[in-house]
């Protein structure tokens, strides 16, 4: 028999995990059923209903065989075991390595590159049209729950866990790089089109396409977690496409194991982009003489022994106060540059980039190796390997920015991610692209620098202080890594423990190690091209899982749908049009619309397709 007592709801004769979290979903509920009927007042039930009625506030769900913390062996093991051979064919054999990143490279870029053309660009219809439709007002949490963290505090963060390194290293490279070699597809009918078309591009790298690639990962963790109650895994995203036994099954563990893959190869990408410039910036300070394989080894070594310090010692304030610092440095440099630079050209830059960016948004979509020519190089070297590294960061990014969204609507949450980043990425790249093209123009020759990791330390030459803000530019560089790396690592292991919040050391030191040793072995099987070993293996490792997210959109999309408010849309749109229809055809103007019990089968929900609640599994005595 059923029992029901205060905070408690349940038909088993055990708690629901409603209760044991002790939330108040789990009082009893009045559920009432609307009826239209000509009466002059409002008359409720005093029935109580099944709680797990779809149109009534979601419960958070049993997490049944799931253990947060406990090891997943398979997920770890198979993961492990793979990153450790690849550690090993690098240390043994780095040519046929870098041969098989190459093939592997010329055939994703030749063979999907349309794929990341498509997905990347819509993402960002997408996650535009879940923001403005009806599923933009669905809460990242109970209904009516207020944000966990204030606007200026989720802000702050979300900030906090966007692409540092990338911004350091492509500041200034990029949109000399485009300005100097222009992308291909691209009409360039005068001189000044080359200005226009390179800051174009580069905001197209940087804006809303990666952000969308970011907020779909966000929104379906952040929905799975806080709306439904399940684990803190990739996998539990997909149970309304896969049911409960895959999701927590073999299809899940295949689903966690890629993810935990393309975070360690974005982690390793960044990590590898960091080392290069440092050892650059150390270079042209005086600090190292020739950059070899061995100082970045060292250098890789030291910056991976920092951030798994950060990650382990649980100084969570520390590492907050570091970024806070970083954040106020980032500031002060791009200002200094801002001031003692161009600073009117730059101002001018502003509002033409950003006009040609979304005059040619479309075009820079398209553009693919159907254009032939040097037209796939173009794109593996740029296009391609942004998509393929934006979307390994998105299991750890993703999740960062949903643990911060709790309470926020899925339109608030999409208006955050989607616009503010996008307006840094644009006033950081007119800064520091537009400041590196005017040095180019007026004869700088900062394309003699020959590497992109030694543009900015190029430009920051023709300024004052030069030898202040490079060593300013390295350090940015070790906090932003360390800052960020530490959370991979951690995310890591909450993969491999079935979604622990916090997971032990051993398995975060593990990630750690692995994260150093893999940015190692791309650098080193990069050879001279040091670049070009990271692109290629990033491309590679993120393809499957943006197959993943493709899927995980489908799977966002089936818990949308179901959900409690758009149900009772569904209800209210049912039992409203037709209580007007009656109550005008029998009263005119004089009628009121009441909420009366019926009997079964002949109310509202006779005429409302709704899902079918899965049964909640019964204890073994």
């Amino acid at each position: 028999m059923a029992s029901r007592s205060e905070g408690e709801i349940t038909t088993t004769g055990r708690p629901s995990r409603v209760a044991r979290l002790g939330g108040a979903r789990g009082k009893r509920r009045q559920a009432p059923i609307l009826t239209w009927a000509g009466m002059a007042g409002l008359r409720g039930s005093t029935d109580v209903y099944d709680a797990n009625h779809p149109a009534l506030e979601p419960q958070l769900e049993d997490l049944g065989d799931e253990q947060p913390g406990k090891l997943d062996r398979v997920v770890f093991g198979v993961t492990a075991l793979l990153s450790v051979a690849f550690v090993l064919w690098g240390v043994f054999s780095p040519q046929t390595l870098s041969a098989a990143a190459g093939a592997g490279l010329e055939w994703v870029v030749h063979s999907t590159g349309w794929l990341f053309a498509l997905a990347a660009t819509g993402f960002v219809f997408f996650v535009i049209w879940l923001a403005l439709s009806r599923y933009g007002a669905i809460p990242l949490g109970a209904d009516g729950e207020a944000p966990e963290f204030s606007t200026v505090s989720w802000v702050a963060m979300m900030f906090s866990a966007g692409m540092g390194i990338g911004l350091m290293f492509y500041g200034a490279a990029e949109p000399l790089a485009h300005y100097l070699t222009p992308p291909p597809g691209q009409p360039m009918s005068n001189a000044s089109d080359g200005l226009r078309i390179a800051m174009a591009t580069t905001l197209f790298h940087w804006g809303l396409h990666p952000w969308a690639i970011y907020a779909v990962a966000g929104v379906a963790i952040a929905f799975s977690v806080f709306r439904k109650g399940r684990p803190l895994t990739i996998s539990a995203v997909f149970e309304p496409l896969l049911g409960k036994r895959q999701a927590y099954g073999p299809g899940g563990k295949i689903i966690d194991i890629f993810a935990i893959f393309a975070t360690l190869f974005g982690s390793a990408t960044s990590l590898g982009l960091g080392a290069l410039q440092i050892a650059h910036g150390a270079q042209i300070v005086g600090w190292a003489g020739q950059v070899s394989n061995a100082f970045f080894i060292i250098l890789i070594t030291a910056l991976t022994i920092c951030f798994i310090l950060s990650a382990v010692s649980g100084v969570a304030k520390g590492i907050q106060y570091l970024s806070n610092i970083n954040m106020v440095l980032a500031v002060i440099l791009a200002v200094f540059v801002f001031v003692v630079g161009p600073t009117v050209f730059v101002l001018n830059l502003m509002p033409t980039t950003l006009g040609t960016y979304l005059e040619n948004i479309m075009l820079m979509s398209s553009t693919t190796g159907a254009l032939g020519g040097d037209a796939d190089k173009w794109l593996s070297s740029w296009t391609i390997f942004y998509w393929a590294w934006w979307v390994s960061w998105t299991p750890f990014v993703g999740m960062f920015i949903a643990r911060i969204s709790r309470g926020r609507t899925i339109r608030q949450f999409v208006a955050g991610v989607l616009l503010l980043p996008s307006a840094v990425s644009l006033v950081w790249f007119v800064i520091f692209g537009g400041s590196a093209i005017h040095a180019e123009q007026s004869g700088a020759q900062l394309s003699a620098a020959g590497s992109a990791e030694s543009t900015l330390f190029a430009l920051l030459q023709t300024l004052p202080w030069h030898a202040i803000t490079s060593v300013l530019v390295m350090v940015l560089v070790a906090i932003f890594f360390v800052s960020g790396a530490d959370s991979a690592s951690i995310v890591m292991g909450t993969l491999s423990e079935n979604g622990a919040i916090e997971p032990r050391r051993t398995t975060v030191v593990f990630w750690g190690v692995a994260t150093g040793a893999v940015a190692a072995i791309m650098l080193v099987a990069g050879g001279k091209d040091a670049l070009s070993g990271l692109q290629s293996v990033t491309i590679v490792a993120g393809l499957p899982f943006l197959i993943v997210m493709i899927a995980m959109s489908a799977a966002l999309m089936r818990d949308l749908r179901n959900d409690p408010r758009i149900v009772r849309g569904r209800f209210a749109d049912v039992a409203l049009d037709q209580a007007v229809i009656q109550g005008v055809s029998a009263h005119g103007d004089d009628f009121a619309i009441a909420v009366g019990k019926t009997a079964p089968g002949k109310g509202v929900g006779s005429l409302v397709s709704t899902p079918e609640p899965e049964p909640e599994p019964e204890e073994s005595e």
